[in-house]
């Protein structure tokens, strides 16, 4: 079977709209393969920060994206990087703001491409990320874009933070959520947006169980599952 005819749902969005923990209740539910690209993007500035590899270094960063030692393992979920285990390591701000600034290379961009578009495989993959609809699977046949207000987005990552005992304050976490997006969407090279035919979904307060069901019902609608028996 070829790649295009694999099926393939992507969601894109912003930090803390609910991108991950969507995406993984479908995966799971539908039995399909996931695909975390935003994880790639953190894995490389750790391997880039272990390395002593500057963000500014953009030939050195493409090297070290294509030759990544990473694993994506599973039961249990765990992330190995270089044989280390970096589940953790990989969830600080540090890490995000890092990633979000390499992210706007393009030379970085382009040696992750051939990476993410690997992980389409049988019987099908849930695509997290900012760029999926757009440039990494622009034939996919359902696409969902989230989105939230800054404001909700910063109290939802206070509030995880809180969960790992890290105390941050609101306005420092809306500051740099605000700080993320402007460059995430003006980047020159696949700035965050949906893709034309993307479904857009306002997560700000909706429960995730309403946007589970009904890109479900997208999904139904449009074949790539069969229909809950009710």
């Amino acid at each position: 079977m070829k790649n295009y005819e694999i099926p393939v749902i992507t969601i894109d969005g912003p930090g803390g709209v609910g991108k991950g923990t969507l995406s993984r209740q479908l995966a799971t539910h539908l039995g399909w393969h996931f695909l975390d690209s935003g994880a790639l993007y953190r894995v490389l500035a750790l391997a880039a920060k272990n390395h002593s590899v500057s963000a500014d270094n953009h030939s050195a960063l493409a090297v070290l994206a294509q030759h990544l030692d990473v694993v994506f393992e599973e039961n249990p979920s765990r992330i190995m990087l270089e044989g280390q285990n970096i589940t953790q390591a990989l969830r600080t701000e540090e890490c995000g703001m890092s990633a979000s600034i390499i992210a706007a290379i393009p030379a970085v961009r382009e040696a992750l491409l051939v990476r993410q578009r690997a992980f389409l495989q049988l019987p099908g993959l849930i695509a997290d990320g900012r760029d999926m609809g757009t440039v990494i699977f622009p034939t996919a046949p359902l696409k969902i874009y989230l989105e939230a207000t800054p404001e909700i987005r910063a109290k939802r990552r206070q509030m995880q933070l809180k969960e790992q005992g890290i105390d941050v304050s609101l306005e420092g976490l809306l500051a740099e959520i605000n700080q993320r997006d402007i460059r995430d969407k003006s980047r020159s090279i696949a700035p965050l947006k949906p893709a034309n035919d993307a479904i857009i979904i306002d997560t700000s307060h909706l429960p995730i169980i309403d946007v589970f069901e009904r890109v479900l019902a997208e999904a139904e609608k449009r074949g790539l599952c069969a229909p809950v028996a009710g």
